[in-house]
């Protein structure tokens, strides 16, 4: 994870403060976005290489943003994140991670 930027566009603050520390100790840069509108800004000026995305904002479904993502930021690796259920899927373009995430999935995919 060292040097590599990951963001994550989530409204839930604790969460986000425990990924920016799992992240930080292994040397990654993380950014941090409470809105969707926010995190499509960063994404308009960065360069991702990881990007963490909830579906429940404030201003808006995150997920309803997969396809443009995955179509503008093709380089970068999108992990959807939700407490809640949703249909799992196969596809290889990114990967779900269901809240609360247990440090060895985390570890598992990212050391």
């Amino acid at each position: 994870m060292k040097g590599k930027k990951i963001l994550i566009i989530d409204d839930d603050k604790d969460f986000s403060f425990l990924m920016t520390q799992f992240f930080s100790k292994r040397g990654g840069k993380v950014l941090l976005a409470h809105t969707l509108s926010e995190g499509l800004h960063i994404l308009q000026h960065e360069k991702m290489d990881y990007i963490f995305l909830d579906n429940n904002l404030p201003d808006g479904l995150g997920w309803a943003k997969t396809e443009h993502i995955l179509t503008n930021y093709p380089d970068a690796v999108l992990i959807l994140i939700s407490s809640q259920d949703v249909p799992r899927t196969n596809t290889s373009s990114f990967s779900i991670f269901f809240k609360p995430l247990i440090k060895d999935e985390l570890h598992k995919m990212f050391g």
